[in-house]
């Protein structure tokens, strides 16, 4: 373990500090102040002068909302927690590793800096932890628990988040002994999701997902919720009449919640057959398309941006786009496909989230290419090619072409390069910032989509230009004539557009 006190130079999260030697003895690690930066490092994330990102308006007005500091959320009474808004603002990480290597947690406890970061909190101090299983009271231990309060209190914290989904029972168990707000990386992950869905589909997914993650974690006390009973046994032997007023409150809060869950997913169920009919339309024109994936902050957007100059969001933090993207491009000899941003990935993605997102998830799983982007400056890159592939297989899309993209390679250094080869022979190198092996991953690109394969002899009228067109931007043309009474065109076409130029053969079609 290295010393807290860090060079300027390094200031990147991936050289955040982890303890001191004294730490190693005692099974835990603290896990000191200094931001998060998001995963990268300011100075390599900044844009390219050349504008391929666009004006990037969306940018300033997220930016123009921010937290204000010095609102306290300590609690007085922890009965209030379930029911206050998530104000995150001084928080301390904890987190505990049963299995792997230190470093490997030590990454997980850094991405849950940058999630809190992104939320809005600033990270102050952190605990991790080896354990054999988490406590099943309060995850770290009561000893453990006791020196989280201590942390707590020393550093003016306001909330405590954990590296893991908590169950209810720990949660409340925790929050008695450190007194404060206890969250978890899903309800970090949700209220991100929630701060930065724009489209009426995104937000009804996000709000399903932080319903389904709440119902399960309601509770109440106090007189207004005293528990039914009646006859002899009712009111603490206080005997018949004694009828109290039931988990009243408790009970409506589940129904309106039930209630409102149905409501959205009729609400999505009704968006999803326009995002079909598009889908439907693109496919009944023959139009090929290329979904990018990959792990949050990995670059998509930016790389998107480079091939199309889209214009999406583009911003140093994590889940900063949510809603898909679909822009058109061309391959160098002419044949038009889709290329569509999707939602980011991260580790123990929330399933609540990927069942709300399925609907989006499907242009994945409905694409001819998967283009898969890993940050190649991240301290492990193995692990969000085996997160990412989880959930493409998840969407049943493992059996769909897969080019692996490394991002960000003007930030890799010739060993990194070595690296990662091991990992993916094939991986492209690039740089959406640069432009770097864009040309290299257009061309592969353009070899994996799916290519026109009946030819056709026609003639088609002069008045009938419209088809000409057709066939340049849908299939293959290979040979044109200029006769007398139109135009004789050798084309490759795919199925779905044949019947059209049917009338015109001069000869039957033949499978290429």
């Amino acid at each position: 373990m290295t010393e807290p006190n860090l060079p300027d130079d390094t200031d990147d999260v991936v050289a955040r500090v982890l303890a001191s030697a004294d730490s190693k003895a005692s099974g835990y690690s603290l896990f000191r102040s200094g931001s998060a930066q998001a995963l990268q490092a300011e100075s390599g994330a900044s844009h390219d002068d050349e504008g391929h990102d666009g004006l990037q308006q969306d940018r300033e007005d997220r930016n123009a909302l921010r937290r204000v500091p010095s609102l306290s959320t300590e609690l007085e009474d922890v009965t209030e927690v379930e029911y206050r808004q998530l104000r995150l603002e001084n928080v301390v990480l904890i987190g505990l590793y049963t299995h792997g290597t230190v470093a490997d947690a030590e990454n997980s406890m850094r991405e849950l800096a940058a999630l809190a970061e992104t939320a809005g909190a600033t990270v102050l101090d952190g605990l991790m932890q080896r354990r054999a299983k988490p406590d099943a009271s309060t995850y770290l231990g009561k000893g453990k628990a006791e020196e989280v309060a201590g942390i707590v209190k020393a550093m003016g914290a306001d909330t405590v988040i954990a590296d893991t989904e908590l169950a209810p029972s720990q949660r409340r168990a925790l929050e008695d002994v450190v007194k404060v707000k206890v969250i978890d990386r899903t309800a970090v992950i949700l209220d991100i999701f929630s701060q930065h869905a724009k489209s009426r589909e995104g937000k009804a997914q996000v709000e399903l997902a932080q319903l389904e993650y709440l119902l399960p974690r309601l509770r109440g006390w106090g007189d207004s919720m005293s528990r039914q009973a009646g006859g002899q046994v009712g009111g603490a032997g206080a005997g018949m009449g004694s009828r109290g007023p039931g988990e009243t409150k408790i009970e409506l809060d589940r129904r309106r919640i039930h209630t409102r869950m149905s409501r959205l997913r009729k609400q999505i169920l009704e968006m999803k057959p326009a995002r079909e009919a598009k889908r439907a339309n693109r496919k009944r024109n023959a139009v090929p398309s290329v979904a990018i994936v990959g792990y949050t902050n990995a670059g998509k957007s930016s790389l998107l941006n480079r091939i199309t100059r889209a214009g999406v969001l583009v911003e140093n933090s994590l889940f900063a786009t949510l809603d898909a993207t679909v822009r058109k491009s061309t391959t160098a000899d002419g044949l038009l496909y889709t290329l569509t941003d999707t939602v980011g990935f991260v580790r123990n993605l929330p399933h609540q989230l990927v069942e709300a997102f399925r609907s989006t998830l499907e242009e994945v799983a409905d694409a001819d290419v998967i283009v898969h982007v890993v940050d190649g400056s991240h301290p492990d890159p193995a692990s969000q090619l085996s997160t990412v592939r989880e959930v493409i297989a998840e969407v049943g899309a493992r059996e769909i072409p897969e080019i692996v993209v490394f991002n960000k390679s003007d930030l890799v250094g010739d060993d990194d390069r070595l690296l990662l080869r091991g990992l993916w022979p094939k991986g492209i190198f690039v740089s959406a910032r640069t432009g770097e092996g864009i040309e290299d991953l257009l061309a592969t690109i353009s070899d994996l989509l799916p290519r026109p394969s009946i030819k056709l002899e026609l003639l088609i009228p002069y008045e009938r230009g419209d088809l000409i067109a057709v066939l340049h931007e849908q299939g293959t043309v290979l040979d044109t004539l200029y006769a007398e009474t139109g135009t004789q065109v050798t084309a490759l076409v795919t199925k779905e557009i044949q019947a059209q130029f049917e009338p015109f053969a001069v000869r039957p079609a033949v499978a290429g």
